[in-house]
């Protein structure tokens, strides 16, 4: 059985993008997004949702149309590896392999997939994030935590939801990021 992993570049105040749409300031330096790459090794399935998405699969041909830095080309090649599925109900088809597209959240059909997954999955996207959670589906929250706070935007947590926690890992990065994993213990 897979465990639901919701993962995020944040700011101090919770932010994964600010009023603008703006998360640059969220970029990973090498350390840290080698850290990252380890963390994503295990996933098997990632779960987005339409924006999520579009941002991500950058990632299909970044390592053939741009020059990477090691990490990042590594990156690539994880993603590329990896199956994904997209929420969404305005995309009439995806452009990326090893994608299926799904025109609404199932909470059912999601924890299926848990229980027949030899391999983690993640959720990702705020708004995909939230039908799981309100669907007591996440088992893990991941947080990388930028020494910034951006006043306002795309909030990484559902409000309205009550979450408790257990803190399983937590460590420190030159940059000021501090990478935080914690247990779902109950989701209300």
């Amino acid at each position: 059985m897979g465990a639901l992993i919701c993962a995020g570049i944040t700011s101090l105040d919770g932010y994964i993008a600010d009023e603008r749409g703006d998360f640059s300031w969220g970029r990973p330096d090498s350390e840290l997004h080698s850290f990252v790459n380890e963390l994503e090794r295990p996933v098997g399935t990632y779960l987005y949702g339409r924006r999520m998405y579009e941002v991500m699969r950058f990632w299909q041909t970044a390592d053939t149309e741009h020059e990477l830095p090691d990490a990042e080309r590594e990156y690539a090649e994880i993603w590329q590896d990896t199956d994904k599925v997209v929420y969404s109900s305005t995309l009439t088809e995806v452009q990326t392999p090893r994608t299926r597209l799904e025109r609404t959240f199932d909470a059912d059909a999601v924890r299926r997939m848990k229980s027949e997954a030899d391999r983690d999955l993640s959720v990702s996207g705020p708004h995909l994030a939230e039908h799981a959670f309100r669907a007591g589906l996440v088992d893990e929250v991941h947080l990388f935590v930028h020494p910034v706070a951006v006043g306002g935007g795309t909030a990484l947590l559902p409000r309205g939801i009550r979450l408790d926690l257990e803190l399983r890992d937590e460590r420190r990065f030159a940059t000021g990021v501090v990478y935080l994993r914690y247990g779902v213990l109950e989701a209300r």
